[in-house]
């Protein structure tokens, strides 16, 4: 599961870098995957489940420890994930604090099936560190020396940012997962 939502995670962050109009702030589409499945084999050491696709296709997910009925999970048993992200990104006014804030709701384990659904929103002041106009790409650094690089799908992005810039940048994501 950590490595499903860090790539979507990921992905919605590269959407958002692709917008140009930073200054007034940029909500994007919420970016939705779902993948369902039934089980086909469980690791209970490494947390992991493996979903079989309708099309024949195998996924694995690593399951965090925060997932408190992962033992009541059985091979066979029909699993639907579905993730939701949503990325908002803007330009910071000079003199305007730096944020840091998280907040979330989760559900899970409460059904009468493992699963429920849990809601993350972070936001935070991130410092524009490098730019690579070759590469198409943008180096981050936030809080806690916490660095983020991506490539820029759109490359005019990179004319309106310099190094030193911040930038504050929103996530909110949710995540529902659902055994039959």
């Amino acid at each position: 599961m950590k490595r499903v939502t860090a790539i979507l995670l990921a992905s919605g962050l590269v959407l958002a870098l692709s917008l140009p109009s930073w200054a007034q702030g940029t909500a994007l589409p919420t970016h939705t995957v779902t993948l369902s499945g039934t089980v086909e084999t469980i690791d209970h050491g490494k947390r992991a489940v493996t979903l079989k696709t309708a099309d024949g296709k195998f996924e694995t997910l690593d399951v965090p420890e925060s997932a408190k009925r992962f033992d009541e999970l059985k091979v066979g048993d029909k699993v639907s994930v579905t993730y939701n992200n949503n990325v908002s990104v803007q330009l910071k006014p000079p003199g305007e604090p730096a944020v840091d804030t998280g907040s979330k709701t989760s559900t899970m384990g409460q059904e009468v099936r493992p699963g429920g659904a849990t809601s993350v929103q972070r936001t935070m002041t991130v410092t524009v560190d490098t730019i690579d106009k070759s590469a198409s790409a943008i180096t981050f650094v936030g809080p806690n020396g916490w660095k983020y690089s991506r490539h820029v799908v759109d490359p005019a992005v990179l004319e309106q940012l310099k190094v030193g810039d911040q930038v504050d940048v929103t996530w909110n994501t949710d995540l529902k997962v659902s055994v039959e």
